[in-house]
């Protein structure tokens, strides 16, 4: 016997419809990728396209070969001015311009107290293994973490790992766990109480693994035969590259921080960090950002540092290599979104030997003051009118101004004029010059790369090839002027990611964006251009 079941054609219907949305729920959930359960971001400060194109072949498959091969390469970030790491580290982790962000060098003049302090300075923190008092205040916008950490309720964790302090506090931005540097004085790893997240490895590491006891047994070597090395002269193939880090030497930390042994410190750390935080393996997405050098060496007593140069670039790749590989065994790179992001390689600051006969001469920021003073005296009557230099800027005294009541624009005019006249000096530009557009091959740039309210009265150019001595500053050497590069490659490696290169000069502005629109997060809250739009696997 047959039952028949009479069932209404609205029904029916009803039934099909509710299907049919439950399968395209679920062909759409399918069609959306998952969030990378970590992110690894990698700032590395001099890094150099024409330096990866000349190496290649001499890298292994895991590091940078990896990223050439396999990821979206961006041939030039452009950063509109020369800057320094932490300055470029903070537009590409905020999407905006040092005049938005607050960060447009590593050190700031402070004319109350005439003297130059990191831009983080902030007496009301404490430092954790350092006498620095330091805090990411004065970054004046969120930052990639920042935004990960609200998206996340503050259940996925940020933390940054960095030689140097500034990269180091940008990179954990206000929101992250942890940051940590190593120390000038010390060699300790040290953070801020800004922080309240150290990692008890940290603390370990410094009592049971002191850089400062095993510095000494650190050498730097060739990574590989001197002979082997492309593009050297004949005269350098036969002698071997050798740096040290001994006692005596008071500097040698600053040293280590730039030296390629300091890239494998920090990878070192986050391994540990790795394999010990948890990072990537909770139902939520984790960060961890680390900074490495690639900047041309500058305590080699050779004036030639070409090996120098490349072998930080194989070293690094050897690095990067295992780095990926820990991603790889506690994560997965399938699982993980990295982004590599280059700052400008500086040019070295050595003088050239005499015998080549390069033009060159010395400009000296504490005579240009002194005559510059000398001057303003004879034209306003005494007084002590110049207040400082920091990083070709010349502070003048504005209370001295004020009392004299005169015109801070006419007197920023006069004193450019004056300076102009000075060997060495190429050009000068007063603040009002910067605002209104009128500084420099791309004024633009300039203005947008200065802090107004950290910015001297006049900036300088010193012409090419001049050594500036005696600046006072946080320098270690002498610099010697010369023209460089704004831009730097940048890679993004994901799943997602189909291989493409992108072979045209992009505002660096638009990484931030970019990673954001990936993690899908929020952009932080400076960022003003639009991501860059991405080929995706099939």
């Amino acid at each position: 016997m047959s039952i028949k079941l009479n069932i209404p054609l609205n029904s029916r219907l009803a039934g099909v419809l509710a299907a049919s949305i439950v399968t395209m729920s679920l062909s759409v959930s399918a069609a959306v990728p998952q969030r990378p359960a970590l992110v690894v971001g990698v700032m590395i400060d001099g890094l150099s396209m024409e330096y990866l194109e000349l190496l290649k072949g001499y890298f292994g498959e895991g590091g940078f070969k990896r990223l050439l091969d396999n990821g979206v390469t961006i041939s030039d970030i452009d950063y509109g001015t020369i800057v320094d790491a932490p300055t470029a580290t903070a537009i590409a982790f905020t999407g905006a311009v040092p005049a938005v962000n607050g960060v447009g060098s590593s050190h700031v003049y402070n004319s109350e107290t005439r003297s130059v302090n990191p831009v983080f300075h902030d007496p009301e923190t404490l430092g954790n293994y350092t006498d620095d008092t330091v805090s990411p205040t004065q970054l004046l916008v969120s930052t990639l973490g920042d935004e990960l950490r609200i998206d996340t309720g503050g259940l996925g964790y940020v933390y940054s790992i960095a030689p140097d302090q500034g990269t180091a506090l940008i990179l954990a931005g206000h929101a992250g766990n942890s940051g940590t540097w190593i120390d000038d004085v010390t060699g300790n790893w040290a953070t801020t109480t800004f922080y309240h997240d150290t990692p008890r490895l940290l603390q370990q590491r410094n009592r049971m693994q002191p850089l400062s006891v095993r510095l000494d047994t650190i050498s730097w070597t060739n990574f590989m035969a001197p002979d082997r090395y492309p593009d050297i002269p004949a005269h350098k193939k036969a002698y071997p590259m050798r740096n040290t880090f001994l006692r005596k030497d008071t500097n040698r930390f600053k040293a280590f921080k730039t030296a390629a042994p300091v890239n494998s410190e920090v990878v070192a750390v986050a391994g540990e960090y790795l394999n010990t935080l948890s990072l990537g393996t909770r139902d939520v997405t984790d960060m961890l950002n680390l900074g490495f050098t690639v900047q041309p060496y500058e305590f080699t007593n050779d004036a030639d540092g070409r090996i120098e140069q490349m072998d930080l670039y194989l070293r690094l790749d050897n690095d990067l290599a295992k780095l990926f590989n820990t991603i790889d065994s506690t994560i997965g790179l399938d699982k993980t979104l990295v982004f590599v992001v280059g700052t400008p390689r500086r040019a070295r600051s050595r003088r050239d030997d005499e015998k080549w006969a390069i033009p060159h001469g010395e400009f000296s920021p504490r005579r240009a003051m002194a005559l510059l003073n000398v001057y303003l005296i004879a034209k306003h009557g005494n007084g002590d009118w110049v207040n400082g230099y920091h990083d070709r800027q010349i502070f003048l005294n504005h209370e001295l101004i004020k009392k004299n009541d005169l015109d801070e624009a006419a007197i920023r005019t006069d004193v450019a004029q004056f300076l102009t006249r000075m060997a060495g000096v190429t050009d000068a530009y007063t603040l009002e010059d910067i605002i209104n557009l009128k500084a420099g091959v791309n004024p633009q740039a300039v203005r947008n790369n200065t802090v107004i309210e950290r910015a001297g009265d006049v900036l300088i150019q010193v012409a090419p090839g001049w050594e500036i001595t005696d600046q006072g500053s946080d320098l270690s050497l002498p610099l010697v002027e010369r023209s460089g590069v704004t831009t730097a490659p940048a890679f993004l490696l994901a799943p997602e990611l189909a291989t493409q290169v992108i072979d045209r000069p992009v505002d660096a502005r638009v990484l931030a964006p970019t990673v954001a629109s990936i993690l899908r997060i929020r952009s932080p809250n400076g960022a003003s251009l639009p991501r860059l739009q991405l080929a995706k696997n099939k």
